[in-house]
This record gives structure tokens, sequence and C-alpha cells, in this order.
């Protein structure tokens, strides 16, 4: 999960932020005011200052905020001057926008606010609808409005052309005050609330920002989005009262809470009204008390009343924003927040504590406890070194006292003794084995040390909490040159007046009570006598406690055993769910108990240390010899060893009519003298009331294919054979566990038959099904080898945990892997995971993942004359409510995750991002099913359609670790040679949004690379490759090509694009480089070569058509050509998403001659770039060379 923050404003009005991954508040440095509350999102994070201003922090990231101001230049022939600026009357401005109504001259553009800057300045835009223009970027038309085209023509009377600048927003991880609009507010600004994310993911970064004046008014901030972060204008919404408080969810909840004590749930928020339309009233919790502070999330609404009481809102979601009624709950709070995933945070009224709900999920929303977050800031005393220091100090003399306590103290409090409780007694050491000699008459039970509560500064204040209450830090500033030390022998030695005080020295009463003393408090005020027990004179005060008071007493505002006082937390950027590890709940300062125990261990010298090694080393080399070596003349009593596994499990019999019948399953291993393995999968079942048995050999079995679905657990066993007919040993377990235990058995045996163990080599190839599984596949050097190559359907492939939709690698061992939900992940180097156990895992380098994926449902619908459209087809229509084909019934109801390991974390929304474009209810129209769909209707078309989506979550294991913030849809890696000594590997992405990245600082060491290059282009991008000679082609989302040009080491990010035309009427999706080879394929499956590509011409001259039924090519570092096929026969079935390799592809015939097929169907992606290995060379010398022969 990527580390995310937390928010939160203390009671002196600094704001501080607590990561995910973090132990400590950091405070924001760079606020140079005073916040009164803050409210966050993922991106940024916004705040009303003391100044009563608005302020907005947005988050750094590698992807700059960069917003394209456009304006065009329009001309005219005529006959005289040819085209030039003189335009008829009637014509649009000479500068405009792209409508030609609004006037938009260069210098009429200004910076937005002074968080703004200018890239570079305006500049002509030489490409046209995806192609480059004739030198001026013209492009002309008949007259204004009409089509242009980038070709002039006879009767091309008008042309305009682009101009472009950039400007970008500087004021990163900084807070930088939103600019006032023209009319000033009426008043400022009392609360703040940000969310609504989710409603509509276009345009990019879309937030609602709500507010709350003094007065009671609401307003709302228009125009939030990525590119314009501090948005445009307020507008004021109308309210049935005043409003005291508001909160806005990630989605289309927002309540306020008014004067009188009710709440206001805002109704009519969508996809095109985020503001709403009403308010609809909701009463109180307790109808005697009023409400005083209301927090919504996704699902949930939690209210605070004004006697403290916590509420939760039963029954709400986008279809009943009000809910259907309150459930008291355990607490009391003064403010309350509900962050990403509905949870939920709060302050107490009692401590002034940030407490976190535990155990909220998607199936319990209210949680089941509070949980105080405990964690020390950033300016806490336990972190400076003077403290440190007197800690350090404090544990050693508390260690001598309590190891070596050579008499009874002299002064006893009624609980504890005073020795345990601080500076009343010291005890001189003069080694660490002298509590051996302690006398025999000390009391039974050992006083131990009390340990700290929240931090060490809490210790440190009982310490000095026998200092005199008028001394001053300034009076004890000079005993800090008097600070006691540690000689080399352990003896400790402190300049107080004696070893031990009695009571008549301190004059204190025989039986004192330690208390601690607020500092704060102790500046201003003195403390009684009967609060501290006994008061000890300041010249008999050890120095430890004046070390501590003097250091304590210049830095903080919070007294010696406080926590920070808070007065704001905003979970809204903060991103944790109930599998989260948080470290938020320690109960003390690790580093300070560290520390401590360090201090209070017992002193091994490193002689010591090395003398038991040896010694213990040397047993267990006696003990070898003679319990194996004394032995070894024996022979084996047994040479082989037979272990055998039953079970009962379901086969998908091989003869028609095709069913699932009840079969015994049983593996049988057996290993040989020499400690190779192997073994024998039987299948036994009844033909005709006659026993029969099916049988695989381990060393035969290539691969194991989970077939999850929502009715069986199954999964698939391949063989040479099986692979050849298209037709596995499909069999299904009873449980999901059941299938998890017989797949990791199956595998490691299969592993240990073949001698496979360990990670994945770097050369290895790795694949993904559709249903994201992970596949890895060690290759032979006879894989490419000539004429004679290892058959593909022979390879061996062996699952890795995770899940993942796209993966790329390289020789060198860097593996990259993009989830459904656009996620990057990096290869840790572990194998296993995910139900992989014991042996057939990596204990380290397994991490959680977490991968997020759309479910799709299509409703269907014909109109008629007399009702519209309905849901009402004809006979033979498909159903109302089905899949993308038609053929299959998918309803609300019925529609499943894709297998029981996903869960649904979302309700059902239309999806408005359809190829082809929606309207504003989301349909598309057709003019029959199926048929082309528009996002518009017209006079001939009689039915429609629209796509319904649900989000579901899989939550997993494997070797694979997170590479935040940005999501990405392609990457790609150098493939590196063999004997390649590259230091610093390019790698270069697309994000989900189609902006061109290239990572920075990737190495074998650092795979993950350090930070994102944005690489300017002037449309989205859908797929891009690197070759072995840093030769960079990407593929436009229009389907057009280009070409990077002067890509290096020296300028990793090249210098600009050359325009490739797409085969004739073709729409490329996919393109892959390989040492010298360009391969692409097109949305129809094609396969394509360029041909034509040279050092000196990289970007070649023309397309070949090599095959169809494509759809996806890798190629590896030696040219070699890989592809997932659609559609393949075998002997018995069809199958779609086959693994193939090309034949016969040498240096001289790039293009290769013949398909050879491999394991599949069900595959949906592979790359071979890290497969470096050079075939052997067979030398037929013997056919050729007449010589030979004599």
């Amino acid at each position: 999960m990527p580390v995310s923050l937390l928010w939160a404003v203390d009671v002196y009005g600094r704001v501080y932020s607590l990561s995910t991954a973090g132990q400590q508040w950091e405070q924001c440095r760079d606020a140079l005011m005073e916040f009164k509350r803050v409210t966050a999102a993922r991106q940024c994070c916004w705040g009303i200052a003391c100044d009563n201003n608005i302020y907005l922090n947005v988050h750094a990231s590698d992807l700059p905020v960069r917003y394209q101001e456009e304006t065009y230049e329009n001309q005219r022939w005529n006959p005289v001057d040819g085209f030039s600026e003189r335009l008829l009357p009637s014509d649009r401005w000479q500068w405009s926008d792209v409508t030609g109504l609004q006037h938009q001259p260069l210098d009429n553009f200004q910076l937005p606010s002074s968080s703004w800057e200018w890239e570079g300045d305006w500049y002509v835009d030489e490409n046209f609808e995806g192609e480059p223009t004739e030198k001026g970027g013209w492009s002309y038309a008949i007259d204004f409005p009409a089509t242009y085209t980038k070709d002039k023509k006879w009767n091309s009377c008008v042309r305009r052309r682009r101009w472009l600048r950039y400007r970008r927003y500087k004021a990163m991880d900084a807070w930088a005050k939103i600019p006032a609009q023209q009319t000033s507010l009426p008043d400022p600004f009392s609360d703040i609330s940000c969310g609504g994310w989710e409603i509509n993911e276009e345009p990019r970064g879309r937030l609602s920002l709500w507010a709350v004046s003094l007065q009671g008014k609401v307003w709302f901030r228009e125009g939030i989005c990525h590119h314009n972060p501090e948005g445009s204008l307020w507008e004021e919404i109308s309210l049935p009262g005043e409003v005291v408080q508001i909160s806005c969810g990630p989605g289309d909840l927002l309540w306020a809470v008014l004067w009188e004590g009710q709440l206001i749930v805002r109704e009519g928020i969508g996809r095109d009204c985020p503001k709403g339309t009403s308010w609809a009233v909701v009463d109180s919790p307790n109808p005697d008390v009023g409400a005083t502070h209301v927090a919504v999330g996704v699902n949930v609404v939690w209210a605070l009343t004004k006697d403290n009481k916590v509420w939760f809102r039963r029954g709400v979601n986008s279809h009943n924003p009000s809910g259907s009624g309150w459930i008291s709950m355990v607490g009391e709070m003064i403010m309350i927040n509900v962050g990403l995933n509905d949870q939920v945070l709060a302050i107490s009224s009692e401590d002034r504590a940030v407490y976190f709900r535990q155990g909220v999920t998607s199936s319990e929303l209210s949680g089941k406890t509070w949980k105080a977050i405990n964690v020390p800031r950033d300016g806490d005393r336990s972190h400076s070194s003077a403290s440190a220091s007197s800690l350090q100090s404090a544990g050693c003399y508390f260690c001598g006292e309590v190891q070596a306590q050579s008499a009874p103290s002299d002064v006893e409090s009624d609980t504890d003794k005073a020795s345990t409780d601080g500076a009343s007694c010291l005890v001189t050491s003069t080694s660490p084995e002298s509590f051996v000699d302690a006398p025999t008459d000390q009391p039974t039970e050992t006083p131990k040390p009390r340990i700290p509560k929240v931090t060490s500064d809490s210790f440190i204040s009982e310490l000095v909490s026998d200092r005199e209450p008028g001394r001053s830090s300034r009076e004890a500033g000079p005993a800090v040159l008097e600070e006691e030390t540690i000689t080399e022998e352990g003896e400790i030695k402190a300049p107080c007046a004696g070893v031990a005080l009695s009571p008549s020295q301190s004059g204190a009463p025989l039986d004192p009570q330690w208390s601690n003393v607020d500092l704060e408090e102790a500046q201003g005020q003195q403390v009684q006598q009967a609060q501290a027990g006994a008061v000890m004179d300041s010249a008999d005060t050890c120095s430890l406690s004046s070390v501590a008071t003097y250091s304590l007493a210049m830095e903080d505002p919070y007294g010696a055993d406080e926590h920070p006082l808070w007065a704001w937390v905003s979970g809204g950027g903060c991103s944790v769910d109930s599998h989260s590890q948080l470290s938020w709940f320690n109960s003390m300062n690790t580093s300070s108990l560290v520390q401590s125990v360090q201090s209070m261990s017992l002193s091994v010298t490193p002689a010591q240390t090395a003398a038991w090694k040896k010694q213990i080393f040397e047993q267990l080399n006696e003990r070898t010899k003679r319990e194996l070596d004394n032995f070894r003349h024996y022979e084996q009593a047994i040479e082989q060893s037979v272990w055998v596994k039953k079970g009962t499990m379901q086969w998908w019999r091989d003869w028609k009519p095709h069913k699932w019948m009840d079969v015994h399953f049983a593996l049988e291993q057996f290993s040989g003298p020499e400690g190779n393995k192997d073994g024998i999968l039987f299948i036994y079942y009844n033909f005709y009331e006659e026993k029969k048995y099916l049988h695989a050999f381990i060393n035969e079995v290539t691969i194991l294919v989970p077939v999850l679905n929502d009715s069986k657990h199954t999964f698939a066993i391949y063989t040479p054979e099986r692979t050849k007919q298209r037709w596995p040993i499909r069999v299904a377990a009873a449980t999901e566990l059941e299938m998890q235990d017989w797949l990791a058995l199956l595998s490691v045996s299969c592993c240990d038959s073949r001698g496979i163990q360990g990670p994945p080599s770097k050369q290895a190839i790795w694949s993904i099904t559709c249903k994201g599984d992970i596949f890895v596949s060690e290759p032979s050097p006879a894989l490419e080898a000539m004429p004679y190559p290892t058959p593909c359907d022979q390879m061996f492939w062996r699952q890795v945990g995770g899940h993942l939709r796209t993966v790329e690698c390289n020789s060198v061992g860097i593996v990259w892997g993009i989830g459904y939900d656009h996620t990057a992940w990096v290869y840790t180097g572990g194998y296993g995971g995910g139900f992989f156990q014991g042996l057939a895992s990596s204990t380290d380098n397994i991490y959680t993942q977490v991968d997020v994926k759309s479910v799709y449902i299509y409703e269907n619908q014909r109109w008629n004359p007399v009702t519209g459209y309905t849901n009402r087809g004809l006979p033979t229509d498909r159903y109302m409510w089905s899949d993308a084909s038609g053929l299959h019934e998918c309803t609300k109801t019925n529609t499943k995750p894709p297998s029981p390991q996903w869960t649904w974390v979302a309700e059902w929304a239309v999806d408005y991002s359809v190829s082809g474009g929606t309207d504003r209810e989301g349909w598309q129209f057709a003019a029959d099913f199926p048929a082309s769909y528009h996002g518009y209707k017209t006079m001939k078309d009689f039915v429609r359609r629209r796509r319904w989506a649900r989000k579901c979550k899989l939550a997993t294991t494997g070797p694979w670790q997170e590479i935040p913030p940005i999501p990405l849809s392609d990457v790609t890696i150098l493939p590196c040679a063999a004997q390649s000594s590259v230091d610093v590997v390019p790698l270069w992405a697309i994000s989900n949004k189609g902006d061109v990245l290239c990572r920075l600082g990737v190495t074998a060491l650092t795979p993950a690379g350090s930070s994102w290059l944005h690489v300017g282009t002037d449309q989205p991008f859908k797929s891009i490759s690197i070759g072995a000679a840093s030769q960079v082609w990407a593929i436009a989302r229009d389907g057009s090509a280009f070409y990077r040009g002067s890509v290096s080491a020296q300028s990793p990010a090249g210098d600009c694009w050359y325009h490739i035309p797409s085969p004739s009427k073709q729409k490329l999706k996919q393109v892959s480089v390989g040492r010298t080879s360009v391969y692409t394929v097109d949305e129809n499956g094609n396969l394509w070569y360029r041909q034509g590509v040279t050092p000196s011409y990289p970007q070649g001259s023309s397309w070949e058509h090599i095959s169809n039924n494509v759809r996806r090519v890798s190629l590896g570092p030696l040219d070699q050509v890989w592809i997932i096929a659609d559609k393949v026969q075998g002997s018995r079935s069809l199958s779609c998403g086959t693994v193939c390799h090309r034949l016969g592809v040498q240096p001289m015939e790039p293009k290769g001659q013949t398909w050879d097929y491999g394991i599949g169907g069900g595959w949906d992606h592979i790359t071979v770039r890290g497969n470096s290995m050079e075939p052997p060379r067979i030398h037929l010398s013997s056919l050729t060379d007449p010589s030979a022969h004599t």
C-alpha cells in the first residue's frame, strides 16, 4: 500500500503530518503562521490560517503540475497580399480561442497567482491530429468555421495555427495562499472540507472544496483539478439556516451542522452537478442536545453532540444520503473525521489525543474500539541530543542502583522503594559482577525499574521532581557542567552531597510520596509541599536532575509528562484499511528504551564472545564425527523412499458428453539413492462400472494453472502432449484451501524433479494469464538454436506469487510489473508468496500486494413507438442485462467477483469512460444489437446500452514492492546483452493518463530507481518500448507511431518525437523493439514488421504484414520474436491467448519463417526481454565439406 499522510493541528496552531509508514509526527516547517484547521486529500492539503485566509499545500510528485495555454492565430487570403492578418468584419478575431468567439492575444495571458511560473515562451504547434504539418503549423479551410486540413488546397481561403505555452505550478510542498477574488468575500472562513474525487475521474484530479464563513454561509470552490489545483472562484450555496461546520466525503455525501444543532444533507450531488441541488434536514441524535460536529466518508456518517457523545448513522449510501437512524457509540470526543476507506479518527475530549477507530471494514463500518495514536513529534525532547545523553546517564545510574544495591535505602515510599523512583539513593558499583556478592539481608522482592508510560520524558520528570519549587532554569544552568561521568571500569560518580540521604539531612518526612511535577506550571507558580511529598534542598540535588531540568525547561511548551494537545485532525489523504500494518500505537519511545536497555544490560566483552563461539564450534565438530563419520562405511538399508498423498477430486472427463465426475486423486513421489526425486500423478475413475486410471509423470508436467471461477475451485495440468491437444487435465477441489494445498505440493514436486530451486534467473521468461497469475520459465540455450530449437510446448512454467496485468524484465535482473489498478510494482528477488508456504517460498522479500479491478455488465434497451426505450426486447434480442457479448445474462444481483479471492469494495455505478462516448446518463446508441455504438441519438437508433462497473479488490502476497505514486499503463526496460556493463538502466513508462515518463537511477542494486522525468508529448500515449541501442518507439492513443530521437546515456530523455505513419487504414496499439527489429500490433490483431531500420535511418521505411490473430508481441535482446496469439487450433480444441515462438529468426532473416505453439490458452502477456542467452552454434560440416569424408 502506498505511503500516505495523516494531518493534524495542535492547540498552538502548528501543523503536523504522520506517515502510514512512520513513527513520529513531522512538523510542517514551512508554515509561517498558525493554522486553525486543515482538510486533506491524497494529492494536497487545504488549511485555514489564523489570518483567516485559505492556504493550499500540494504534495510534490515526479509528475509536475503543468497547464497548457493555447490560442489560435487566424488569417484570410486575399488576391493582393495572399494570406494576411486582414480579416473580414464578420470574421473571428485575429487571435482567438478554438471557437473564434473569445479574443485571446498573446499578451492577454497572465499567471493565475504567484504560485505559477512560465516554462518557456509561446511556440507554434506543428502537429495536426497527430501528424506533422508543413513548416509554420498552418491548417487550412474554406471558411471560418469549417473542417481544417493540414494540406493547402486551391479553395483554401482561411488558415489558422495553434500557439502553445506551458505554465508550471511551483509551490509544491509549501503552503501557498489562495488568491482573493475580484469581489472580496463578505466575511472570513471558519471551516473547510474537501472531497468528491470519486464523483468523476475527469478532469483529472477534480476535487470539491466546501467552506463555511463566520456568518454561517456555505461556499463552493469551482474549477479545482490537477491542472488548476487552486480552483478558480467561490460560489455561494443557498441554505435553510446558518451553518457552523461542514464535511464532504470522497463520493457524493455532504453533511453540515446548523447553529441550532440540527444537521442538513446535500442531495442531488452527481457527475454533472458536483454542487448538488437541494438540502434535507436531519434531526440531532439527541433531541435535548444539539449536534456540534459531523464527519462523512463513502458510506458512513459520524456525528458529535454538545455533550461530546459519539453517534453513528446507519443506512447511509448514495441512494439514501440521509440514512435511517442513529446509533450511540462508546467514547467522548470533541472532533471527529472520516478518512479514506471509511476509516475514523477523532480527538478525545479528555486528553486531547488523536484516536483511531480499529476494526472498520466494509462489512462492519462502525468498527470495534478506539485506540490512541501514541507516537512522538519530531520536536520532542526525547529526540534531542541533550535529552538522549541524560537518559543514557539515567539508565546507567538506575542499572547500578537496582543490580548492585549494597544496602537498604534510607528513604522509602509507601508504594515503591525510593531507589527505584529516582535520585534519592546513589550506589557505587565497581563492576557488573558485584551484584553476586550482594548482602543476603536484602528485601525478598528486588525493586523493578519503572518503565516510562509515554516517552522517556516522564522518567526524567520523576528524576527531577525533587528540585526546589522556586528554582528557575537559569539558576540550574551551571549544573550542566557537573553532569556525571562513567569511567572505563564502570564506576559511576556523581557530585552529590552523599551516597544516601537520611531523613534528617533532607528535612523530609519519614514516608515521602514521589510525584511528577508539571514543568509548565512550575515556571509560573510554586509547587505545594503536599504535592511534591518531600522537597529536597537544591544543594543536595544530583547533577542529573539539574541537567534534565535545564534541557526540559528550554524546549517545549508542553509539560514533562504531557503529550501534545491536538485541535484538529484530517485523514482524507490517509490510505488505511483493515489490513494495514501501522506503527502508530507504540506505548513508548523505542529509541530511548533501547538506550536504557543497553545501559542496563550486563557487559560481555568481545574476547568472551569469541571464546564461546570457538568452544561451541569445536563441540559441534566432535558431535558430527561421532554421529556421522564413524558410520559412513555402512550401506543404505533402503535405496529409495516412496511417499503417497491421496484425495478426492472432480475431473472434467475427456470424452463426450463432457461433465464433472468424482475421482480419486493420488500423487506418488519417490527418491533414488542419489537424491533425485520424481513422481507420478494418478486419477482413478469408473467407466461403465470398470475401474480405470489416468496418469501423468511429474517430470513431464509443464505447468499448473489455477482456473478460478465463482462455482468451482479448478486447476489445469498441462504436459507437452496435452498442450498440443489444447486439452489439459482439469480437476476441481472441494475448497479453495484444498486446491491451494494441491497446487503448492504439485509445484514443489515438479520443481524438485527438474532440479529448479530458489528465485527465477535473470534470463527468465515471464508471462501473465488473463486472470493476473504470474508464471516464469527458465530458458534453455537450445530454445533459440538453429536449425533444431527446443519446442516451446516443452517449456516448464512455475507460478510466482502476486497479481499483475503487465510485466517487463531485462537480463540484469530488473523486473517491473503493473497491476490492474495501474499500480507499479518492482520485483524484490524473492520467490513464492501467495499460497506457496514453507520451502516453496522465500521468507524474506515477500510483501503484501493489493490489486483492484472493475467488473462490467451491460444494461440493454430497445425502443418502441409507445413507451420509448424499455427493457422489453425482441425474442431474438440479447439479455436485457448481459456481458459485453450479450450471450450471457449478468444482472447486478447474480454477478459475482471473478473468483472467491476477490471481494467487492464499491457499489454498482454507471461507467461513462466507454469507447465511443456516452450521453449524460451513460447510454450508447446503435441501430441494432450488435452494431457500432456512439454516444448520441439519431433517428436510426433503435437500441441503446450502458455499461455498469463495480470495483473488487484482491489481497495477496508476492515478491513485489510498490512504486508510488504515479499509476502506469505501460513500462519498458532496456534489453541488455549477456555481457553488458550498463550501470544505469534506461526505463520508460506511460502513466494511465498518457504521459511519457523516464525513470532515473535504475540499477541492478536499486531496480526501483529514484525519480521520474517527464517527457513532453502533444497527445496521450498508450504503448512504449526501448531497444538494445536505446531506440525508443511509442504508440499514441489515436493509433499513430512515434520514434524518439537522440536518446543516449548523456541525454536519457532524448530531444524530440518523429511521427511514423501507421499501416494503411490501421490503428496501432502495441510496439516492441529488440536489438535491431521493430514489431507492432494493430487493433485488428495484425502483426507488422518495420522494414528499412538501420543505424543511420532508425525510423525505417515501411511496414510489412507478418501474421494475424496476434494479441501482443515481445522482442528479446537478440531479436527473438514471441507473441500471444488469439486463435490456435489444437488436435482437440481451439485456444485463445497462446504463447507462440517465431522460428527461423536470424540476423539476415529477422522476420523468421514459421510459428511454434506453446502453452495456452488464457494467456495475456509475455516478455522475453531478459533472455540474452546466445544459442549454441551447430556446424553441419560433414554435410557440406567434401574433405570430411576422406
